[in-house]
């Protein structure tokens, strides 16, 4: 393919994002924690508009970004405690560059930014400090890796938040694999992002799938 220029003939930047693409898996509660152990389904096509970067800057819409590269490991370490980052699977030195190249990107891009929260977890609130410079933490992105029982709530809350934003900047949701699959049927990687919006009742509709630099 050949590469994007601009007028002139200069080469244009890269994208803020590279694009991907997947499947939805099945919808079952059971599934969705296995989903972490066997990582992203096999790709597919996703509409065009998944290459489309300006919906990035469109009003309403909001980035489900699972956090970036992390250490080593499935899940955390037993006996984490929230608030402890040394008990807890954190980010790599290649996940803190990960997450630094993306906010670069963004603001070359000047995409704007409204409100950025995140899981309580340490690599998630790092990822969006690295990214972003501003972090909420917000429990209703916290993992429901082993407690299922919570992602019901926990995805209405997320949903909810989507359907009223309608700032025209863009919601920043950092969070983790099973969230975003609960909430969209889609298994990103880490530092895998999807572009969303509100779609029928109680459903969100993904409007871009991208992987961070």
């Amino acid at each position: 393919m050949d590469t994007p220029r601009r007028p002139g003939g200069a080469p244009a930047p890269a994208p803020l994002f590279q694009t991907t693409a997947g499947r939805p898996p099945r919808r079952r509660a059971w599934l969705i924690a296995g989903l972490a152990l066997i990582g992203p389904l096999p790709e597919a096509p996703l509409h065009a508009a998944a290459a489309d970067l300006a919906a990035l800057s469109d009003p309403g819409t909001a980035l489900l970004l699972r956090h970036a590269l992390t250490e080593p490991g499935i899940g955390d370490p037993p006996g984490f405690r929230l608030g402890d980052c040394a008990t807890q699977r954190n980010l790599s030195d290649a996940g803190r560059s990960q997450a630094r190249r993306a906010g670069e990107r963004l603001r070359e891009r000047t995409v704007p930014i409204d409100t950025v929260f995140s899981s309580r977890w340490c690599r998630c609130l790092e990822t969006a400090q690295i990214a972003f410079g501003q972090v909420t933490p917000w429990p209703a992105l916290d993992s429901f890796f082993d407690d299922a029982s919570a992602g019901p709530a926990r995805t209405a809350s997320l949903i909810s938040r989507v359907f009223a934003h309608r700032a025209p900047g863009l919601l920043v949701l950092v969070t983790h694999q099973v969230n975003i699959t609960a909430a969209t049927g889609l298994v990103p990687a880490k530092g895998e992002a999807l572009a969303v919006r509100a779609g029928g009742k109680d459903t969100l509709r993904v409007v871009g799938r991208y992987r961070l630099a």
